[in-house]
């Protein structure tokens, strides 16, 4: 795996995403989500919908990013990924990360290439930010899991090393929803695949209703 990837899936990256749950913290809310055993499907179906939508739409910035892509491509890109996105508040949490991710790759990867999305899109949303096609794809997948399951460690105060390894344990379906993601990386942005989970918008709604009357702990 590129260095860059790895840098981009480490807990310690600014990018904003550890305040972040990926929808944990409302299925916890709800009871949906008690105990380790119930964190396995949950994890795994978030990867399959909100996880592999994220790695097809980071495979394709990284292979617009290799080809040297004509002015408002970037900009195509990201409004293709907004229609994909019907919760506002999952749009949100995706452009926040986005811009975090972005300052800090200014610091870390400055370009030319980088200039011009930012210039195309000021506000990208999280996976069109991060690159290079298949470690792209991967480091995104990756993402779309980890983050809940460091919730569920801090959420329900499960041992931290079974949360691990449930992470583990998914790293096959990660590598197939990586490679399906490279396979589709060149499309057109308006023929890249649309997988969603009306159940996560849902809970990102709900969270981000709730979120203005108590405390959470997480922003989504």
């Amino acid at each position: 795996m590129d260095l860059s990837a790895i840098i981009l899936a480490d807990s310690r990256f600014p990018g904003g995403g550890h305040v972040h749950s990926g929808g944990l913290e409302e299925a916890v809310a709800r009871k949906l989500i008690e105990q380790e055993r119930d964190l396995p499907g949950f994890l795994s179906g978030r990867l399959r919908t909100a996880g592999s939508l994220a790695a097809v739409f980071a495979a394709a910035s990284a292979h617009a990013a290799a080809r040297g892509v004509r002015n408002g491509h970037w900009r195509r890109l990201d409004l293709e990924l907004d229609a994909r996105t019907p919760s506002l508040a999952q749009r949100e949490a995706s452009r926040a990360q986005g811009r975090g991710t972005a300052r800090a790759g200014k610091a870390a990867w400055p370009s030319p290439v980088l200039s011009q999305l930012l210039k195309e899109t000021p506000r990208p949303h999280h996976p069109v930010i991060v690159g290079v096609p298949f470690d792209a794809a991967m480091a995104v997948a990756y993402l779309a899991i980890s983050g809940p399951a460091s919730a569920a460690v801090r959420l329900l105060g499960l041992d931290p090393f079974a949360v691990n390894a449930v992470v583990a344990r998914l790293s096959a379906e990660v590598r197939e929803v990586s490679l399906r993601a490279a396979e589709v990386a060149g499309n057109d942005p308006a023929d890249l695949p649309a997988p969603g989970s009306p159940a996560l918008d849902l809970f990102a709604e709900a969270h981000a209703r709730h979120h203005q009357e108590e405390v959470r702990l997480f922003a989504s």
